[in-house]
């Protein structure tokens, strides 16, 4: 299953998906693929993708399913209309969605249950340019065969890979992942604002900060993109961290845990999101501490 001579089947061709599947095809896989919105395809095509009329055309084609796709719902639509009536046995499955644990425990019984498809859950962190240059950290959950099997495949895709657990267990740790993230971007957004305030030149903020303990690669990429409202060409989205926060927040309630920095990060993001930003770059975060006209 691991021979490159294989064909992988890819659903999700977004920001993330888009240049992965160019590694994928760059390291030598047979890519097909299948998104809905066609339009997204033309560039995995023109470099070698062959475009699937549909779910299940992809599925019966390929013998490594890999999912890319913005959340929950998304995953499950896809299972349901497509994966589970034409998975084989043994055919294995990789999410690099980030969804709630819980469902996909529940969809990789389902799938096992109907099909006898396997499930690697297989999050991934790193971004756009983490995706263009193969320098992704990926998380997985999954039995010690499925996942030595995905290590496998998504080499050409990451620089860290690490088997967390169980099934399930590359979500949470994701989920982790992403309150680091969301609570840095946050308050280097007020740390900007507040800088800029005082009269500092902030736009030298991250060099000034380079390898000391403030450093960090949120604040490498996004405060220089906050210090000169910069926030062209879209790497990610708001939505994205809010619906990892809210999963962060559902998580800590059925754990007992409190996780208040994250819950609030949490409404900061969701108050962005009522002024029209949810869609937009997490740099304009911003704009939460200056003036939303600036």
């Amino acid at each position: 299953m691991t021979d490159k001579k294989n064909t992988l089947g890819f659903i999700g061709i977004g920001l993330m998906g888009r240049p992965m599947v160019l590694r994928l095809l760059g390291a030598g896989y047979n890519v097909n693929v299948w998104n809905r919105s066609p339009d997204k395809l033309v560039q995995v095509a023109d470099a070698g993708a062959k475009v699937c009329a549909s779910i299940a055309e992809l599925v019966k084609a390929s013998q490594v399913i890999l999912l890319c796709l913005t959340d929950t719902v998304a995953v499950e639509s896809v299972i349901y209309k497509g994966i589970v009536e034409n998975g084989l046995v043994n055919q294995l499955l990789i999410d690099l969605s980030s969804i709630h644990p819980d469902n996909t425990r529940q969809l990789a019984s389902v799938l096992k249950d109907k099909c006898g498809m396997n499930w690697v859950d297989a999050p991934v962190s790193g971004g756009v340019v983490g995706a263009e240059q193969g320098s992704l950290t990926i998380m997985a959950g999954g039995s010690s065969e499925n996942v030595s099997i995905a290590r496998t495949i998504l080499a050409p895709l990451y620089q860290q890979f690490t088997h967390m657990g169980e099934l399930g267990c590359g979500q949470v740790t994701k989920i982790c992942n992403q309150m680091i993230v969301s609570c840095n971007v946050i308050v280097i957004a007020e740390m900007i604002a507040l800088a800029k305030k005082a009269g500092v030149a902030v736009e030298k903020i991250p060099q000034a900060l380079h390898g000391g303990f403030a450093d960090s690669k949120p604040l490498q990429i996004l405060g220089p993109e906050m210090a000169l409202a910069d926030f062209e060409p879209l790497k990610w989205r708001v939505s994205t961290l809010l619906k990892d926060l809210n999963m962060a927040l559902e998580l800590s309630i059925k754990q007992g845990n409190a996780i208040p920095m994250s819950a609030l990060a949490a409404q900061l993001m969701r108050l962005h999101g009522s002024h029209g930003y949810l869609e937009h770059d997490p740099s304009t975060l911003i704009k939460l501490f200056t003036q939303y006209d600036a």
